[in-house]
């Protein structure tokens, strides 16, 4: 290494607080502003031949540091978000938890007027996230039976929650007795 190259590193070394001031700046991120000045160090010393002394060597790296700025810049604003699901969920608004309370608490006081195997079953499947196969075992039922028992309490929940035309929800269906219509047993409704 030159007496020259010597001289250009411990300037260089002299101005990183400066740089990295910059970059905070710039970036309004530590970290970003880390790399940055890291980058603009690189690339300093990898174009050293270009600096002429005498020059201001501060004015010169900020240069530097700003057009890698704004080449990241430009980057992340073509690419990053195109592929980047954060920016996306971020956007997203938030609802109220104050309603959301009020929904879990209405859907709560909705189930409990289901029959205990359509309850059971949405508990499991809705709730605790089981497959089928894991509810038909645990319940000992075959899975054709919990995939039905769950449209219908599902469609029962449903009818409950949605508002009918008198702004209410509709009460919960009362069911009497099973009957055989020839398909096997149904519910007749009273």
């Amino acid at each position: 290494m030159t007496c020259h190259e010597m001289t250009y590193l411990q300037k260089l070394v002299g101005e990183e607080a400066h740089l990295r001031k910059f970059a905070l700046r710039l970036t309004r991120n530590a970290a970003d502003a880390q790399d940055l000045s890291q980058s603009t160090i690189l690339r300093a010393l990898e174009k050293k031949d270009y600096f002429e002394d005498g020059t201001n060597l501060f004015s010169w790296l900020s240069t530097i540091m700003f057009n890698i700025f704004i080449s990241q810049y430009r980057h992340e604003k073509k690419f990053a978000f195109q592929h980047d699901p954060d920016f996306y969920l971020n956007r997203i608004a938030e609802e109220s938890r104050q309603e959301n309370k009020t929904d879990l608490a209405t859907v709560m006081s909705r189930m409990k007027d289901l029959r205990p195997e359509h309850r059971d079953i949405l508990v499991l499947v809705c709730v605790r996230g089981l497959r089928y196969e894991e509810v038909a075992a645990k319940l000992k039922i075959p899975v054709g039976t919990v995939r039905s028992r769950l449209s219908r309490a599902r469609a029962q929940l449903q009818q409950m929650l949605t508002p009918s035309r008198n702004g209410t929800a509709d009460p919960p269906p009362v069911l009497s007795h099973a009957t055989n219509n020839g398909r096997g047993l149904s519910a007749v409704r009273v």
